[in-house]
């Protein structure tokens, strides 16, 4: 089922981004009026690489985005995933900000929407708010630095596993909405290859797997066969950003 607006009870329900939240109420005041809840559909583009980034996203409970690195024949693999716990669009930059990758949304849901501008200015007129962003895109970058070296030394069934757990995470139920096509072109690989690697958790009790829909289990058993980039992106998280943690952990 697609996750919908329903996950957000009202306009001024923050509390399904926890990047949000963690800004406290004071700081966030200042990017409150401009703030808007809107739905973001799977495969909706957000901005292409050269584009400048006009507009900051937030996406809620139920909502996943990625950050694609795009060669020049078009092919694309991730470099950083996105949900409830943080924001894509303009997170460091002022100014002009153009954007080197492509943001895609991958599972759709809830979202709310600021003009980057209005960010910019929210930084500027709070330390707690340029605080609290500055160490977030500490965070997105070790994410991105982490997703390098996965990339490069680890196996595909351990690469899926830990893809798996993260979108877990920031959907926050146990049926992920996810076609095998999407997952290969986020992992890079033939859509076979990420089969064989389903069929495989699947045998093992792991996952069940429907077309379009990834059922999670048994996380502790993906934690088991995912490498140690799940792990240490997360913990790193915990560290630079511990009002943002996830309290209830309740993907688990």
């Amino acid at each position: 089922m697609r996750p919908t607006a329903q996950t957000v009870t009202s306009e001024n329900d923050y509390s399904a981004n926890r990047l949000l939240v963690a800004l406290g109420r004071r700081d966030r005041a200042l990017i409150e009026p401009y703030l808007v809840l809107k739905f973001v559909g799977r495969g909706q583009v957000l901005f292409e690489p050269g584009e400048d980034v006009e507009i900051t996203y937030f996406p809620c409970r139920g909502t996943m985005g990625s950050w694609l690195v795009v060669s020049a024949d078009g092919r694309e693999v991730e470099a950083a995933t996105i949900g409830r716990e943080g924001a894509i669009g303009g997170i460091v930059s002022a100014g002009h900000k153009p954007a080197f990758g492509r943001a895609v949304i991958q599972i759709g849901g809830p979202s709310f929407s600021v003009p980057t501008a209005r960010l910019e200015d929210a930084k500027r007129r709070s330390h707690v708010f340029h605080d609290l962003f500055s160490r977030y895109a500490d965070a997105l970058l070790a994410q991105m630095m982490q997703s390098v070296a996965c990339n490069a030394l680890h196996s595909i069934e351990a690469r899926c596993s830990r893809w798996l757990l993260s979108a877990h995470d920031r959907v926050g139920q146990s049926a992920i909405p996810l076609t095998q096509e999407a997952l290969a072109e986020m992992l890079g690989v033939q859509r076979t290859t990420v089969t064989a690697v389903a069929r495989a958790l699947q045998a093992r009790g792991l996952i069940r797997y429907a077309r379009g829909r990834v059922e999670i289990l048994n996380r502790r058993g993906i934690e088991e066969a995912a490498c140690e980039c799940y792990s240490a992106v997360e913990g790193h998280f915990e560290r630079l950003l511990p009002e943002a943690a996830d309290e209830n952990s309740d993907a688990s």
